[in-house]
């Protein structure tokens, strides 16, 4: 799977969501302007140790994103009228979610409404924290492919080992 984050402004969601691509095997897609620097230390903070085991891009905008990775796009926004799981797809897809403030643009949301998705929530709140959103379209995802590639089974250290 692929995350792309549109215009990120809040390094600890970043550092969260680097740790929740490095979980799952997902590739992370940072598009450009970024509010914060890549060794700003909120964000390797919230990363932990995890920065290694992830796959990270940045792009200057997303025409270059577009222009570098084709496939199939899905746009996560409290806009949309379609919930996130009512959605097939496919292991490859690409996963929008746009900066804190304001989501992803309009335009780029008007030109693909037939692939925006919500997250339901109650009246009066304006959205999810970004980490939480990303993580819960992604383990979507990955649950249609029966989380493929990833260790469903836990183990209890003190007695498993005997």
């Amino acid at each position: 799977m692929n995350i792309v984050l549109v215009e990120p402004e809040i390094p600890q969601n970043t550092g969260n969501i680097v740790r929740t691509c490095a979980a799952t095997k997902s590739r992370l897609h940072l598009i450009e302007p970024l509010g914060f620097e890549i060794s700003d230390k909120y964000l390797k903070r919230a990363g932990l140790d995890y920065w290694s085991e992830c796959d990270i891009s940045i792009y200057k905008n997303l025409d270059e994103f577009f222009e570098k990775n084709p496939g199939e796009y899905f746009f996560a926004s409290t806009k949309a009228k379609r919930c996130y799981s009512e959605v097939s797809y496919p292991d490859d897809a690409y996963l929008f979610f746009g900066k804190e403030t304001k989501g992803l643009p309009e335009e780029l949301l008007h030109d693909n409404y037939d692939r925006a998705v919500r997250i339901p929530m109650g009246t009066g709140i304006r959205s999810l924290n970004l980490s939480n959103s990303v993580a819960i379209v992604l383990y979507e995802a990955l649950r249609q492919h029966s989380f493929y590639d990833l260790q469903e089974e836990g183990r209890l250290t003190r007695y498993d080992d005997k």
